[in-house]
Order: structure tokens, then C-alpha cells, then sequence
């Protein structure tokens, strides 16, 4: 069987939420967009709705509805992007709050589905979504008027802690929201680490549930196990893989393993990345392809039928570290082609 097997532990998750909530004494949401992180919207929510949570966010409706049909009624499912021309009937048929962004969005929500529940999003600095303040300025007192569920901003550099940018937006988020009567929500993983003072009405952590920073707590929740195919001997002077880019110096023996960039191996990270055979590390050789990577297993004594590329020897912020990117990346990166495995709770 040529799978790569990649477990996914509930358990882990509810921990890290569990963790992350002791930290706060308002509502800890969970945020479970990109599919939550790529390991499984559906049965990562219907977990953590177990556990306790009452309230989700996605980035977009059509994710809120698979959500929603996981979870049935009850929960608040939030939805980052808005309320999109076209969103109206997934919105109203799944029960789900879109956080308005701007003035057209929110004339859009109004006239579509009046009296719907919904949330507003402001920008305090980031320029990425939310009102700006003048138009924050405009619309607060109708948009209050209509009971929003969540007034919120996001933090640029929460992952930052000593960044000035945090005092920046936690004051202009002040600025913006001091004395109103709707539940505010500034911080995610990041800002919740921040402190109190960040906390407000409710924090919606994400990156700090799946095991990534700057959560360096939390519990690891992904494993990822790849069958090794061949075994061969080299000679010094022989290749390995397409370009001829690594050139074996001396004697050897490498591993053909059955995974690749089609399953979410990032090609960059080759030339620094590495897996685990048992207690051995063994440096990742030649190019990753799109099926196959190439292992120098020359110290492995035993060589076992899998290597381990996430797991206990390895997180996924190292591996990011190999590719030159984030563990957010490495985590919704992960392709269709994994048998799945979870852990229950």
C-alpha cells in the first residue's frame, strides 16, 4: 500500500482550545476556516462543539455550511468575508452571521435578509478587511441600532509580541468600540497570548488549536507517516532524482518514498528538509517530485516500511522551517491523497 497515513488528533485539539480558554474569561471561539487548517472542518468542529464551543468562524459561506451541517442548529457560525453578492440564500438556509466589512456590504445584508443576524469587522490598522474609521464613523449608530453578535479587528503582529503595532491597534480598536453595547473581539492565537488586555468579549483562536506558533504550548496534532517503496544502493559519482541536483559522494543506500508536492510537500523545503526513520534522521535528496522523494537512509540500521515527515520528532514549524515559510502553509497544504486517520477526543 503505497498511502501515506496522515492522524489527526482530536483529542490534541480539544486540549489546545481547553488551554487557550483557561487563558480567558470571556468566550473562546474557534476558528475552523481553510477547512480547519486543512485537517477536516467537519469533524474538527463537531469536536470542539463537544468540548464546548458555541461559537465558529469561516472565511467564507460556502465554508460555513458545512459547518452548519455538522453541527446542526445551535452554534453561532460567523463568516469572515462578509456578506458576498450571491451569499443571501446560503447564508439565510445555514443560520450563518456574515461580519460585515463595509457600507455596501452592509446595505447588501439589509435589504437581502432585514432583521438576520450579522457582525461588523473593522480595520484598527491592518488594511486588510474591516471598516476604517470614518466609515466605521457613518454607519456605527445604524449598525448598532441593528444588535450586531460581534464587533471585531484582527492584529497584524500578535505572533510579535513586543511589536508596537499591538499597542497601535489595541488602542485604535478602543477608539473605535469603547461604550458599546455589542460584544467586541480583538485577538486570535497570538492576541489571546498577548494578555488580558487583548482578550475583550470573546477571543477565536486557529492556528494555536492545530499545534503551530506562537502557541509553543499547545499539544502536537497532526502525524504523517509515508511508505517507503524501494531501497537502493549508490555509488559514489550516481544521482538521485530529476536535474541530477544531489551527486551521492560516497557509498550509500537511498529510499524512494510515496509522497510529493501533489500531496502538499512544499518542493522548496528539499534541499533543507528531513524524516525520520525510527530514531534515525535522514536528510530529504535530490528533487522533490510530484509522487516520490528520495531519502539518504544510509545510517538506518532497520529500515521500517514508513518514515515519519510530521510527528514526534518533527512539528510542522520545523518543516515550514525547511521550506522557508509558516506552519499555516505546511498544515492547509495537506493533499487529498492521505488516508485519514482520527483520534477521538
Amino acid at each position: 500500500m503505497a498511502q501515506s497515513v496522515l492522524t489527526i488528533d482530536l483529542g490534541a485539539i480539544c486540549a489546545n482550545w481547553r488551554a487557550l480558554a483557561a487563558m480567558n474569561a470571556g468566550e473562546t471561539a474557534a476558528v475552523v476556516k481553510a477547512n480547519a487548517y486543512g485537517l477536516g472542518s467537519a469533524k474538527v468542529a463537531k469536536a470542539l462543539a463537544d468540548e464546548g464551543v458555541r461559537t465558529f468562524f469561516v472565511a467564507q459561506a460556502e465554508e460555513g455550511v458545512i459547518v452548519r451541517e455538522a453541527l446542526g442548529a445551535g452554534p453561532t457560525i460567523c463568516v469572515f468575508g462578509g456578506h458576498m453578492e450571491g451569499d443571501a440564500p446560503l447564508l439565510r438556509d445555514a443560520n450563518l452571521a456574515p461580519m460585515i466589512n463595509s457600507i455596501d456590504q452592509m446595505l447588501r445584508h439589509v435589504e437581502a435578509l432585514p432583521g438576520h443576524p450579522f457582525g461588523v469587522q473593522l480595520d484598527s490598522g491592518m488594511n486588510r478587511l474591516g471598516m476604517e474609521p470614518a466609515e466605521w464613523s457613518a454607519l456605527r449608530d445604524i449598525a448598532l441600532s441593528q444588535k450586531p453578535v460581534l464587533v471585531m479587528s484582527h492584529l497584524a503582529c500578535a505572533d510579535e509580541p513586543g511589536h508596537g503595532m499591538n499597542e497601535f491597534q489595541l488602542q485604535t480598536f478602543r477608539q473605535m468600540t469603547d461604550g458599546i453595547e455589542a460584544p467586541r473581539s480583538l485577538s486570535a492565537t497570538g492576541g489571546t497570548l498577548l494578555g488580558p488586555d487583548y482578550h475583550f468579549d470573546m477571543t477565536r483562536p486557529g492556528i494555536g488549536l492545530y499545534g503551530g506558533l506562537p502557541f509553543v504550548d499547545a499539544r502536537p496534532v497532526v502525524s504523517l507517516e509515508i511508505p517507503v517503496i524501494q531501497v537502493r544502493d549508490v555509488n559514489p559519482g550516481e544521482s538521485v532524482g530529476y536535474g541530477n541536483s544531489w551527486v551521492a559522494r560516497v557509498p550509500g543506500r537511498i529510499a524512494t518514498i510515496s509522497a510529493g508536492y501533489a500531496d502538499g510537500i512544499i518542493r522548496a523545503m528539499g534541499p533543507k528538509a528531513h524524516v525520520w526513520a525510527g530514531e534515525t534522521r535522514c536528510k530529504i535528496v535530490g528533487r522533490i517530485s510530484m509522487d516520490l522523494i528520495g531519502v539518504d537512509v544510509s545510517a538506518v540500521k532497520e529500515m521500517p516500511d514508513r518514515v515519519e515527515l510530521l510527528g514526534r520528532h518533527q512539528s510542522v514549524d520545523s518543516l515550514a522551517d525547511a521550506a522557508g515559510t509558516i506552519g499555516y502553509e505546511i498544515l492547509t497544504s495537506l493533499g487529498s491523497r492521505y488516508a485519514r486517520k482520527y483520534l477521538n477526543p
